[in-house]
């Protein structure tokens, strides 16, 4: 996993969580608190809400991304800039500031005016906006979307947001964002539930990973909550999303978010990691479809996915006969079979690709246990 060094902060598994907080000069977006037109009263709300409350970055929005609203043109968005970078002038706390936007003009602009970093809800839809990201050596959160400027995010399965993200390719400072919320029409509130089950599997980018799931309908609806009671959902999901290996969460309630986001940092998985000549890192590897991405991410054969996850299953209630049968199946089928004192309990340890073959190896297995076998992990 490498670093992204973003005006002096680094983010990534060598850095604490980072907290996005969010100001917008766009009238038309939904959360109003966060919404100013007045510069002077935009940066005392940065200093005081965002900035002495725990934000690290801070993500200044043009206009409002909702599918309801016509997109302005990059030129609407830089009739905007001009309140933004003002709010910049007036700011006296430190954070990283980051423009978003969809448009390298907007991005050049920014980052002129003394923007730190850009944070692209158009996935480089817009083809200069690498360019631009790299010539300027700025860090860059790409969002998940679709090759059109006027459709940010509408993506709806997992396997789609992987080709959104790598559209266009990526710089040395790319962040990658598989884009929660409602998007489209077509994107379900089981979409986004998937698409966070499936978490962990965008570290097989070896990029930092940064989410948006502040008081979004797929939590909402957990619970059965609005908006204004969400933000208990919100913060029991920040701290799952950092425990699965998100590195920057973006929120409009920082100081709450900051506090599940070190709660689900001290409490997320230890993983090898040493440098030297040689350096080595333990990847974050449960599902067949964490090991694919890293496999694809190198060029490997994605067949060995099947053999790169470890599962252990206990079986109970298994007769002298099937633990013989097991017995015979599990040497050739290369699972390790374990049983102690209790005959009838015992324990099979192997990979999906294993469980495979250790079913096509018990041909004259009993009807209870083809059902038992048939119930083990393949994913």
């Amino acid at each position: 996993m490498r670093t992204v060094n973003a005006a002096g902060l680094d983010i990534g598994d060598d850095a604490p969580p980072r907290i996005m907080g969010v100001l917008n000069v766009s009238k038309e977006s939904p959360y109003k608190p966060s919404v100013f037109n007045d510069p002077a009263e935009a940066a005392d709300y940065v200093d005081a809400e965002l900035i002495d409350q725990g934000a690290d970055i801070v993500d200044v929005g043009l206009e409002s991304a909702n599918k309801k609203f016509e997109v302005l043109s990059a030129e609407g968005e830089l009739d905007r800039l001009e309140t933004a970078l003002a709010v910049l002038d007036s700011v006296s706390g430190d954070a990283v500031f980051s423009i978003e936007t969809r448009y390298h003009e907007v991005a050049e602009a920014a980052i002129e005016g003394g923007f730190d970093m850009v944070n692209d809800i158009c996935g480089f839809a817009d083809p200069e906006m690498p360019r631009v990201c790299e010539e300027y050596d700025v860090a860059v959160a790409k969002m998940a979307s679709p090759p059109d400027l006027d459709r940010p995010g509408a993506i709806e399965t997992v396997d789609d947001i992987y080709d959104a993200l790598e559209l266009n390719g990526f710089t040395d400072k790319t962040i990658v964002d598989p884009a929660f919320g409602g998007w489209s029409e077509e994107k379900t509130l089981e979409d986004d539930r998937e698409t966070f089950h499936h978490l962990r599997e965008f570290r097989g980018y070896g990029r930092p990973i940064l989410v948006s799931i502040n008081r979004k309908n797929f939590l909402r609806d957990v619970a059965g909550r609005s908006t204004e009671e969400a933000l208990p959902v919100s913060l029991a999901a920040t701290a799952m999303a950092v425990e699965r290996g998100a590195h920057v969460v973006r929120t409009h309630d920082v100081a709450e978010t900051r506090d599940a986001a070190l709660i689900g940092e001290t409490f997320s998985r230890e993983r090898v990691r040493e440098t030297g000549d040689i350096d080595v890192e333990e990847l974050d590897v449960t599902t067949l479809g964490d090991a694919s991405r890293h496999l694809d991410r190198l060029g490997g054969d994605a067949d060995l996915a099947a053999e790169s996850v470890v599962r252990t299953v206990e079986l109970t209630g298994v007769s002298d006969e099937e633990r013989a049968t097991l017995d015979a199946a599990a040497r050739t089928a290369g699972v390790t079979l374990v049983t102690g004192s209790d005959r009838n309990r015992l324990l099979l340890v192997g990979t999906p690709g294993g469980y495979t073959r250790l079913r096509a190896a018990t041909d004259d297995a009993t009807r209870a246990l083809e059902t038992a076998l048939e119930r083990l992990p393949t994913a």
